[in-house]
C-alpha cells in the first residue's frame, strides 16, 4: 500500500514540483497539497497521513516548524520532512528539538527529495551536515559567531542597540562591538545595510 502524503508550501512552483515527485512514485499517494501549513495538523490527524512535507517559511500563517510541532503532538505516527530554501541557522536546531524526522534544502540538497522521502519512511533521520554556505557582503556565513548571529537576528527585527542589550542582558558597548566586528568582516557600511543584507540572503530571519 502506498504511503499517504500531505504537502504544504505557499510557493506554487516548488509545491507543483513536489506534487510531481510524489505522484511519479508508486510508493506514495498524494492526498493533499496545501498553500498553508495552518490546517496541516488537522489533516494529518483526520486522514492518518504517513508523510507530511512542510516548507518552513509561509506568508500569512504558521510555518512548517510550528505545524510540525503540533503534528508531533497530535499525530506522532506521521513522519515529517521539512523543506526550505532559507539557510537560517536556527531552523536545523529547532527541527531536531521538535523531533522532525528529516530536513532537506531545496536548492542545496546533495540528495534528491525522493531518496530522502524513501529513507525517512524506512525509519532513517536524514539531516544535512550544515546549512548552505552563503555570503553577506564579503563574509561567508561560517565566519559569524553564534553570538553575532543572535545580535544580527535582533537587528533584523528592528531593535536598537539598547533594546538588543536589554534583551540579551549585556552592555550596549558589547552589542556595538559585535556589530563593529560584523561590519569589518562583511565590508558593509552600517548596521542598516548589515541587517538588510542578512535578511535578504536568509542568514537570519527576524520574524521567526
Amino acid at each position: 500500500m502506498a504511503y499517504k502524503v500531505l504537502i504544504a508550501d505557499d510557493q506554487n512552483i516548488p509545491r507543483q514540483l513536489f506534487e510531481l515527485i510524489v505522484s511519479s512514485s508508486e510508493r506514495y499517494e498524494l492526498l493533499y497539497s496545501l498553500e498553508t501549513a495552518a490546517v496541516a495538523p488537522v489533516y494529518c490527524a483526520r486522514y492518518k497521513i504517513d508523510l507530511a512535507i512542510l516548507d518552513v517559511v509561509m506568508d500569512g500563517g504558521p510555518g512548517g516548524l510550528d505545524a510540525a510541532e503540533r503534528i508531533k503532538k497530535d499525530s506522532p505516527a506521521t513522519r515529517i520532512l521539512i523543506v526550505t530554501s532559507m539557510p537560517e541557522v536556527s531552523f536545523l536546531k529547532r527541527a531536531r528539538e521538535i523531533g522532525v524526522d528529516s530536513f532537506w534544502y531545496k536548492e542545496a540538497g546533495d540528495t534528491d527529495l525522493l531518496e530522502v522521502m524513501d529513507r525517512t519512511m524506512a525509519g532513517e533521520s536524514v539531516y544535512p551536515e550544515h546549512t548552505p554556505l552563503l555570503y553577506v557582503g564579503s563574509a561567508s556565513s561560517e565566519e559569524f559567531t553564534p553570538t553575532e548571529l543572535v545580535v544580527l537576528r535582533e537587528m533584523t527585527r528592528g531593535l536598537s542597540n539598547r533594546e538588543i542589550a536589554d534583551k540579551l542582558v549585556v552592555e550596549v558597548s558589547t552589542v556595538k562591538k559585535h556589530i563593529s566586528n560584523m561590519l569589518q568582516k562583511t565590508g558593509l557600511n552600517n548596521r542598516t545595510e548589515l541587517a538588510i543584507e542578512a535578511r535578504v540572503r536568509g542568514l537570519v530571519i527576524g520574524d521567526l
